[in-house]
């Protein structure tokens, strides 16, 4: 008999034959007998060439750029609509959970999400445990190392958004064995893992990155679509920002690698959401289109995915108009509404160069949350053109000024650093009655975080990391009076999210976590 392994090593292996390894092919579909599975002696070959192994490769960077909902649509959900920077939008079984607080483990966009993320999981295993025993001499040394490098990195990246949602997961790094009615006590562990703990999910995360990092591409200036050296600088310096294994010294050491890199923020906050139009002197309108990005690639990126003519990024029309095509699926509410609350924070640091990048108004159908003719959309995915940005330079460089604060109290490093985010955005210093004291400068902090990385998926774990959830998250509801009644207030359960219970019932070794 065999069972099902819900980590997806039973999945078809999306490949083909390939002669080079474009970022921009579409992802396969069919099945090849190129990396089936063959005997040879002892060893299974999983995949027989260099061709599949190029096709492997090419199937992790299809998922960073073809899994909107999980790696995306999902986390500005829970980054944004779960925190004060946004309401959920449409409203609905899956998406008014998480603006009133009543998630439940039977939530499908959860299910959705564990499943993407352990699917994910189970394909950079594939690459990153059978690479070495591919018998295609042609592939040489440093190209099995770069891949296998690229695929931790990925492997790292998914790791890192699991854990800060469900805390203890599955920690799975291997591509486990058929089970048959001979070997089932032996491999069963392999098919239903336990949870680790989040320390021992780290732990794997630190280990990837710290064993991809020298064998990662260069960063390239000209191509930020690739998992580089800067990714694995960059996510390390995350990585060391969070409990339980913060290490301050070493967000410090990580964010300057990055920088080291070639990395900066760009010159102006515009160019990383911008949108290229039929006439740029006027403002974006049915009769003056989008035709393209206002820009890819800039020093700021760390990493994005990229879109293009016959190929666009359709998460736009989940949050707003399409700038290319300015009715298309503009009659239903759309998600990720910009709050109240965020709005006025804007208004109180007098930031208007972040606020209209960031938030725009349309006359629409609906009434919801603002009038209909004047009604907010999340502005920082605007067409169908714009990069999906998972990683640039200003969130790593606050991180910088965070662990200056929390680590050593160097207050006035740390001010310096903020001081050039606000500059960017046309705003004055810090004043000197903020930077002299270290709560006032972490309050500092988390404001210029939640201005310059809203609608990014960001403030929840923001809140998460600093402790803030209960103090922010309660006191919200009173004061945004355009938010739906709070269900259930935050407390110390709050900060991890329920595991889906299709996937505890498939798996009885995993445990709920508490408050659920």
């Amino acid at each position: 008999m065999k069972l099902r392994y819900i980590f997806g090593k039973c999945l078809p292996l999306l490949v083909a034959v390939l002669a080079s390894c474009s970022l921009e092919r579409d992802p396969l579909d069919s099945y090849s007998d190129v990396t089936e599975g063959i005997e040879t002696d002892s060893v299974r070959i999983v995949f027989k060439d260099k061709a599949a192994i190029l096709s492997q490769r090419q199937t992790l960077y299809d998922k960073l750029r073809d899994g909107q909902e999980h790696w995306y649509l999902d986390m500005l959900l829970l980054g944004d609509s779960h925190s004060d920077n946004a309401y959920a939008g449409s409203p609905g079984s899956e998406t008014t959970p998480f603006e009133v607080n009543s998630i439940e483990g039977s939530n499908t966009n959860l299910l959705r999400d564990w499943n993407g993320h352990t699917s994910n999981i189970g394909q950079a295993n594939l690459l990153i445990n059978n690479i070495d025993d591919t018998p295609d001499q042609s592939l040489t040394a440093a190209e099995r190392a770069q891949y296998k490098a690229e695929a931790k990195i990925f492997r790292a990246i998914v790791f890192f958004d699991m854990v800060r949602i469900w805390g203890n997961i599955p920690v799975v790094t291997i591509n486990a064995d058929d089970i048959t009615s001979d070997n089932i006590d032996k491999i069963y562990s392999q098919h239903f893992p336990s949870q680790s703990s989040e320390e021992e999910t780290y732990k794997q995360i630190e280990k990837d990155l710290l064993e991809a990092l020298p064998d990662a591409p260069a960063t390239n200036s000209d191509d930020k679509r690739i998992l580089s050296k800067a990714v694995a600088n960059a996510m390390l310096a995350k990585m060391y920002a969070e409990k339980p294994l913060r290490d301050y010294a070493k967000v410090i050491q990580y964010c300057d690698a990055v920088a080291a890199d070639g990395i900066d923020l760009a010159d102006n906050f515009g160019d990383l959401f911008g949108v290229i139009l039929t006439d740029d002197s006027q403002p974006a309108s049915q009769s003056n289109p989008a035709i393209d990005a206002k820009a890819r690639n800039t020093k700021e990126s760390i990493l994005e995915t990229q879109f293009f003519s016959g190929n666009t990024n359709w998460v736009t029309w989940m949050f707003g108009r399409a700038l290319e095509n300015w009715t298309f699926y503009f009659e239903w509410a759309k998600w990720i509404t910009p709050s109240l609350d965020l709005i006025k924070a804007f208004n109180n640091a007098g930031d208007t160069k972040r606020l209209n990048e960031t938030v725009v108004f349309y006359s629409c159908g609906w009434n919801i949350y603002y009038p209909s003719g004047s009604y907010a959309f999340m502005y920082k995915c605007r067409s169908g053109f714009n990069s999906i940005i998972k990683l640039r330079y200003a969130d790593i460089l606050l991180l910088k000024a965070e662990a200056l604060i929390m680590g050593d109290g160097s207050l006035n490093e740390a001010a310096n650093i903020i001081n050039r985010i606000r500059q960017r955005a046309g705003l004055p210093n810090l004043s000197g009655s903020i930077t002299g004291n270290k709560d006032s400068m972490l309050d500092a902090l988390l404001n210029e975080r939640r201005l310059e990385l809203a609608l990014e998926g960001q403030r929840w774990f923001d809140l998460v990391r600093l402790d803030k959830v209960e103090e922010v998250m309660n006191a919200v509801y009173a004061q945004d009076k355009q938010r739906p009644a709070q269900k259930y207030a935050f407390d110390v359960n709050s900060y991890r999210l329920p595991i889906p219970q299709v996937a505890i019932d498939q798996n009885p070794n995993l445990i709920q976590n508490p408050g659920y």
